[in-house]
């Protein structure tokens, strides 16, 4: 009887272990997940959804330029520019977030008078990183399969009419209408995006969601990490003017 009572306890206790390391690990150890992706505070424009918020500053954003003569042309991605992933992930019924990304994005948008006529953005997924080379291994390999399909892409298929260009300083925030492609596979999507101008840098922010199954993307779930079936792509794309 005292045998089986053991064995009985060991894997309970053994379980209450795990999952209190587990606590331990993600709680106190382990570094929080990064805020999403984010504008800095900004004056609203009269077009802007609610009233402006704070938010920190990506690393490596681009110092400001000085305004074009004219905003008519195409606008370049900058180096301060961002995408990534961000997923709800439960290890042994504790609960985080999994987010990675990228600085290696590229991309043009041409403007006239008031309107965006196109946009293309490049993310390349095989330099999307995160807190765990384990799941950065999963992502590159099983997940996105990256020697396949090594990019993300986002094409506007329908023009943006923001009525009047944003004040420095200040936001707009309207709906876009485009193509994702994501592993091989390419759906139209509708998502809002908040854009602001600083001088001469126009930065786009966003997300998207994503269900996985809808890109025949495998479920990120792993060994006793376990995902929802769906996540989100972020974003905060920096624009130069090319033709100053």
């Amino acid at each position: 009887m005292r045998r089986l009572k053991w064995i009985i306890a060991l894997p309970i206790a053994a379980l209450v272990l795990v999952t209190a390391g587990t606590w331990t690990y993600i709680h106190i150890l382990s570094s929080d997940a990064p805020a999403p992706l984010a504008l800095q505070g900004s004056v609203s424009d009269s077009a802007s959804a609610g009233t402006p918020t704070t938010a920190a500053t990506p690393a490596g954003q681009p110092a400001a330029t000085a305004a074009p003569a004219s905003f008519d042309g195409t606008w370049t991605a900058t180096s301060g520019s961002q995408a990534g992933y961000r997923v709800n992930e439960v290890l042994f019924g504790q609960s985080t977030e999994a987010v990675g990304r990228t600085s290696n994005v590229d991309g043009a948008l041409t403007i006239a008078g008031a309107k965006i006529e196109t946009a293309d953005i490049s993310v390349d997924l095989a330099a999307v990183t995160s807190d765990k080379s384990q799941r950065d291994s999963q992502f590159r390999g099983r997940i996105m399969d990256v020697r396949d399909y090594p990019t993300a892409t986002f094409k506007l298929t329908q023009p943006i009419d923001l009525g009047t260009l944003p004040a420095d300083g200040a936001t707009v925030t309207v709906p876009a209408t485009g193509q994702l492609t994501l592993h091989g596979t390419t759906k139209t999507v509708t998502t809002t995006i908040t854009a602001k101008r600083t001088g001469g840098t126009i930065e786009v922010n966003g997300t998207i969601p994503v269900v996985f199954a809808d890109y025949k993307i495998p479920n990120p779930s792993f060994g006793p990490a376990t995902t929802e079936n769906h996540g989100e792509i972020e974003f905060l794309v920096a624009f130069t003017k090319s033709d100053r």
